[in-house]
């Protein structure tokens, strides 16, 4: 049987509404104390966007952090008190301005499992229905849709490299 941790105090060091940087002291099945750095999150959903021509449609947006586009499923990190299925619903409309006739949930994943609690929540959308995008003030996004075999060569080649959207689609592949 594998051994557990036992926490012995948490302390947030920054807030913000969609998650939190946490250090927690744990106790070791040897008596030493160590330290554990993560972020505390509210979780995320990835919204994988069929089109009734069996399309999908992906975003591509500029990610700060690597300094380069990324084409990636819509989605987002999820607020306080709210559930995953409306996070998914305002993603999907704030990001492609797509509704859904129907929205359903097919899998969840971590990405990141040393780093952070997050659970990704993976939805596929159908019976789309074109309106108004409206993103926040710092997102900027173009809107592609790609077949099966287009995403699948744009991974091949490492035009999609988003870890997030590789893992949705393979959960998709998957469950399909």
């Amino acid at each position: 049987m594998l051994k557990t941790l036992e926490q012995i105090s948490t302390e947030s060091k920054y807030v913000n509404p969609f998650w939190e940087y946490k250090v927690d002291r744990y106790k070791m099945p040897t008596g030493s104390i160590g330290e554990y750095h993560y972020v505390n999150s509210h979780g995320a959903t990835i919204i994988i966007p069929i089109t009734d021509k069996n399309k999908f449609v992906m975003i591509n947006q500029y990610r700060y952090l690597n300094q380069r586009t990324s084409l990636e499923f819509p989605g987002g990190g999820i607020k306080d008190n709210m559930l995953p299925i409306d996070n998914a619903i305002k993603e999907l409309i704030e990001e492609t301005g797509f509704k859904a006739f129907s929205i359903r949930l097919i899998g969840e994943y971590n990405p990141y499992n040393g780093v952070t609690n997050e659970i990704c929540h993976v939805f596929v959308a159908d019976g789309l229905i074109q309106q108004k995008p409206n993103p926040e003030e710092s997102e900027e996004f173009e809107l592609l849709e790609l077949s099966k075999q287009e995403i699948n060569n744009k991974i091949i080649i490492g035009e999609i490299w988003d870890g997030m959207t590789l893992a949705a689609w393979a959960i998709y592949l998957m469950k399909k």
